[in-house]
This record gives structure tokens, C-alpha cells and sequence, in this order.
């Protein structure tokens, strides 16, 4: 991951990205950690790293629930979306 943008990520790209950090998938911890801050940086959610690691109550506690949260919240939030596929 380097200097994207959320909008320069299709929706399926973007889940492919959330279910490498939800898995786990990195070749080291400092790789993991790298990507759950680029995760941070690309959502600009006001939960972080939270939305994978604690989610709310009533949200699916699943990759798809993630992309699904992040995606409802920077519409009503007046922020860009995905690229379209």
C-alpha cells in the first residue's frame, strides 16, 4: 500500500485489503501493523482500527461488515467513495 486514496480502491480491491488485516495475512507483525495504520488513513473513521478489532453491536463482525461500515459512513459523511469497478 502506498499513498492511495479510499477513492483509488474498487469496493472489492478494498475488501481484499480488510481481509488480509482481518486474517491476519502479513509475513510479519510490523507488516500488520503498517497496514491496520494505512486502514486508518484511508477510512478517516472516527474508530480507527476499532471497526476490525471491536465492532459495534448489530454490525456484522466480518470483513464484508467493515467495508459495509466504512462505505455507510463516508456517505453520510459527505466523503468520496470507491472507484466504481
Amino acid at each position: 500500500m502506498s499513498a492511495k486514496e479510499l477513492e483509488d480502491y474498487t469496493e472489492e480491491d478494498f475488501l481484499l485489503f480488510v481481509k488480509k488485516i482481518y486474517n491476519s495475512s502479513y509475513s510479519t507483525e510490523e507488516q500488520q501493523i503498517e497496514a491496520v495504520f494505512e486502514f486508518e488513513r484511508l477510512t478517516q473513521h472516527p474508530d480507527g482500527s476499532d471497526l476490525i478489532y471491536y465492532p459495534r453491536d448489530g454490525r456484522e463482525d466480518s470483513p464484508e461488515g467493515v467495508v459495509k461500515e466504512v462505505k455507510e459512513w463516508r456517505a453520510i459523511s459527505g466523503r468520496s467513495g470507491f472507484k466504481p469497478e
